[in-house]
Parts: structure tokens; sequence; C-alpha cells
């Protein structure tokens, strides 16, 4: 059998091709895989440093509600956290790119620990001072509840001695008389008394602060008319129409006061029925009595 040469060499070279073509098919293949999984592993890595960013942004977030005093160095970080992230979306990834963000990561990272650090100290430093501060407000709610109740068992004590430091009066008297060229002539007839006797009776006091002093007679008409009007003293809100006032020194000790109220012309001749006296001392009544007249 005859074989043609150059149809052998053809075949040879169409055989030789088909063996490369294998061989680089097989290559190109495998390339391509391990070129799909450098992209994948290079995807996943940007993934991850743009996830671990994002978080720190958010906790960032979280913390400029709470931490005014630390607003600086929160926004600095966050803004630093910020262009990191985006100048990470912009980029094209490739190895250099992954490592160099990698590390800028890092970075980021341990400025965060040093930052949540302080924040951690100044959360304890607040508990501290928010419980010194109960501690404190109890102390003073404590303390104020005390003097609270010792100003009221002062203000007690204090009405109890000014109570018990007023002048009180053991009794009062009073006599209608007619008074005549300097003679004084009792009557219980109204028609001929122009006068009128009032004697107060003070008990001694050692509590009272020695002193002058003074008091108010008031004698009421049966009409409700005041006797021998000498006019209106007011006492802080309140008033009194008096009939004579008495000035007189009290050393703590017994007094009897004794003193004579005799009639305008108008009020002469007295009205029958009943007078009634009243003594007071400033805005308080010591004590009273009272006369009829027939």
């Amino acid at each position: 059998m005859i074989v043609n040469p150059q149809l052998f060499n053809y075949r040879l070279i169409i055989g030789s091709l088909l063996v490369v073509l294998t061989v680089l098919g097989k290559y190109s293949f495998t390339n391509y895989k391990s070129i799909k999984s450098y992209e994948e592993f290079l995807k996943q890595e940007k993934f991850l440093i743009e996830k671990e960013l994002s978080e720190m942004l958010l906790s960032y977030d979280v913390l400029s509600q709470d931490y005014d005093l630390m607003a600086s160095q929160l926004q600095e970080a966050k803004s630093e956290t910020k262009i990191t992230l985006d100048s990470l979306r912009l980029l094209k990834s490739d190895l250099s790119i992954i490592n160099r963000f990698k590390n800028q990561l890092s970075v980021l990272k341990t400025k965060s620990k040093v930052l949540l650090g302080t924040i951690d100290s100044l959360n304890s430093a607040n508990i501290k001072l928010q419980r010194e501060k109960r501690y404190a407000l109890n102390t003073i709610e404590k303390k104020t509840l005390t003097i609270n109740e010792l100003e009221e068992a002062n203000d007690s004590l204090n009405k109890t001695i000014d109570e018990a430091s007023l002048i009180k009066a053991n009794s009062v008297e009073a006599q209608a008389y007619k008074l005549k060229s300097g003679k004084k002539r009792l009557t219980a007839r109204a028609r001929r008394a122009n006068a009128i006797d009032v004697c107060i009776r003070l008990s001694e006091n050692p509590l009272t602060t020695k002193g002058n002093k003074d008091i108010y007679i008031q004698i009421v008409s049966p009409q409700g008319n005041v006797v021998s009007d000498k006019g209106e003293v007011v006492f802080g809100r309140t008033s009194l129409i008096y009939s004579k006032k008495e000035v007189f020194y009290f050393d703590n000790k017994n007094l009897e006061i004794c003193t004579a109220i005799v009639a305008d012309q108008d009020d002469q001749p007295f009205s029958k029925g009943y007078y009634f006296i009243n003594v007071f001392h400033k805005d308080r009544k010591l004590g009273g009595t009272s006369i009829q007249l027939k």
C-alpha cells in the first residue's frame, strides 16, 4: 500500500493540533475556575469588610444619642469610617485593595476599641455618680424630713411658749355709780348712773416679758353702742372701738387694775338693760363681765 506523504503530514498536523487544543482547553477551563474562585474570594472579603464598617457606623449612631460630651470624637470616628466604607464600595476589588482596606479596618477597630473603652469608663463613672446621687437624695430627704419635724416641733414649742407667756386675767368686775362733785355713789338705777368702775385682776406669769403693757376696755350698751367712745385701734386685720385705754407696768406678779369710765353727755342717762364690759390686750380678749341697770 502506497501512503501519500503529503496526506500523512496533514493528518499528523491535525492530530497535533487536536492534542494542543485539548490541552489548551483543559488549561483554560482550569484557569477559568481559578479566576472565578479568586473573584469570589475578593467579593467575599469586600463584603465582610463593608459589613464590619457598616456595623461600626450603626454603633456610632446609637452612641451619639447618649454621649453628648463625646460628640466630636464620635463624629470624627463616624466620618472616618464612612469615608472608608464609601471608598471601598466605589473601588474595583483586587487583592492589594482588599489588603489595604483590611489594614484600614484594623486601624479603625483599634480606634473604636479605645473610644468604646472610654465610653465604658464614662458609663461606670455615671453609674457610680447616679448611685451617689440617689444616696445623697435619700440622705437629703431624710434630713429634710427630720428638719421639717424639728421645725414643726419648734413651731409647736414656740406657740406653746407664746401662749404661756400671754397676760391672763383672773377676773373682771364692774359696778355702776353716780359721780357728783368727786364723790361716788353706787347705784343699780339706770337714770342715776353716769359712770362705771372696772377692775381687772391679772395673774402672775414669769414667762411674760416685763415692761409697759396696755389694755383696752370696751363697754357696750343695751343698744349695742360703745359707751364713752374713744375711737378705733387697729391690730393687723382686726380693729377695736374702745371706751378707755390703760397703760401699766407688768413685772410678772399679780396685779389689780381699777379704772373709772365716765359716760359722755350723749350716753346719759344710761338705758335700762345689760351693759357688757370687755377687756382686751392687743387683739386678744382677756375677759369680760356684765351688769344690769334697772
